[in-house]
């Protein structure tokens, strides 16, 4: 037993101790450097005392990744960086989610809820408003209040917001929308639809259910919620300083605005609005020979989009809008507000950097649908099952949109 001592003295000594500590740390560098995957993700955004605003951006993928996927020539690879923003938890908007719906929309508004709670709304707690051109029954009102933990308001449209202003020819407005519904025009012999974009355009931001708020969500019964949605939009917006938001963007149907485009440039010109006033604008036209060049059709579709409320409810929407339904362009032809409130950014003074794409939200309206779960982080967050991203389609404006946005571009690029 005499060599233990000497053992045990060797063991508590300082040099021992040291070369011990310094074999181990080698080893264990060793250990991870060889056995840990190399990043796929680097850390960029922007200073935010909440945390970055794109945490995680992926870098390019490369040729011949099975990712890139051909749909015939389209190629369904994002347009812009497969991305996550973050807000904090804490921080909450004056916002309500606002939507426009009959009784019989029932069953599509059921669906719709669920997936709107499921993905956003179960987590973040808005309150809804819905109005209804008719009282809401007993049967809607209950069955929404029991699909939702959540404040649910109903109203109803004042009926100067759905019916004919007193200037309007209504045998005119009669033969237009039948000439219209002759000529094949989706929804050209509607009058209720000439009533819903006229509310839209005019009056939803006036509701006394809606005024109260300083932002709002616009969703629609039938639309579909695709991706997990875990930050809130309202929050990201306003601490961005966003003031509009969109998912899908598209050419509008020619035939259904033939003079909106003329009556939007005369009131622009009357209000000395110029293209130095309203560079948004740039993205709208296609020639700038004339005074404001010709609108493009392109507009972000409004069945969906976030905003700041009083962004409309300002002095200048407003006699944007009554210059407008002055025209008539309501009635004798078929003005969609999703045109009107795009072309009203750019008057507005809005410049690009506050309009937002909001590539990670998932959505599926009727036929379109943006939607990506094959890249990035949207690998987890997103069940597009198979669907079609619109984003590459000839009739979407989003490639003109990033190449609006004046910089050299690649698919990873952050708008």
């Amino acid at each position: 037993m005499s060599f233990q001592k000497p053992l045990l003295k060797l063991l508590k000594s300082t040099l021992f101790r040291l070369l011990f500590f310094i074999i181990t740390f080698f080893f264990s560098l060793v250990f991870l450097f060889r056995f840990t995957p190399p990043s796929t993700v680097e850390e960029y955004g922007p200073n935010d005392p909440y945390g970055p605003a794109y945490p995680n951006i992926s870098r390019p993928v490369k040729q011949g990744d099975p990712r890139l996927q051909l749909h015939g020539s389209l190629i369904t690879e994002p347009l812009v960086s497969p991305l996550i923003p973050q807000t904090h938890p804490s921080l909450r908007a004056n916002a309500a989610i606002v939507i426009l719906c009959r009784n019989s929309d029932l069953g599509q508004m059921l669906d719709t809820l669920s997936q709107f709670e499921d993905v956003f709304n179960r987590e973040f707690g808005y309150p809804y408003v819905f109005i209804n051109d008719v009282p809401f029954t007993p049967q809607f009102k209950n069955t929404i209040r029991q699909a939702t933990r959540n404040l649910v308001e109903f109203g109803e449209v004042e009926s100067e917001s759905w019916s004919y202003p007193s200037w309007i020819n209504q045998t005119k407005a009669e033969e237009c929308m039948h000439k219209m519904e002759d000529d094949g025009v989706i929804y050209g012999g509607s009058l209720s639809y000439r009533h819903m974009c006229r509310f839209y355009s005019g009056f939803f931001f006036r509701h006394p259910l809606v005024r109260k708020y300083d932002w709002y969500w616009r969703v629609e019964p039938g639309v579909s919620f695709l991706c997990k949605i875990p930050y809130d939009p309202f929050v990201y917006m306003h601490q961005n300083n966003k003031e509009y938001g969109f998912v899908i963007s598209l050419l509008e149907v020619a035939k259904t605005i033939p003079t909106l485009w003329e009556v939007t440039r005369d009131f622009a010109m009357s209000n000395g609005i110029g293209r130095e006033q309203s560079k948004l604008l740039r993205f709208f036209v296609n020639d700038e020979t004339g005074d404001l060049g010709d609108y493009n059709m392109c507009h972000f579709w409004s069945n969906f989009e976030i905003a700041r409320r009083t962004l409309f409810d300002s002095p200048t929407y407003l006699s944007y809008f009554n210059h407008l339904d002055r025209a008539g362009g309501f009635f004798y032809e078929r003005w969609g507000d999703a045109p009107i409130h795009s072309l009203a950014l750019p008057l507005l003074g809005l410049n690009k950097s506050q309009v937002h794409f909001f590539n990670d939200i998932g959505y599926q309206h009727e036929h379109l649908t943006h939607c990506i779960d094959h890249v990035g982080q949207f690998q987890n967050t997103c069940q597009c099952g198979g669907r079609r991203n619109f984003d590459r389609d000839e009739s979407s404006c989003l490639q003109r949109w990033v190449e609006y946005q004046e910089k050299e571009w690649t698919w990873w690029d952050p708008l």
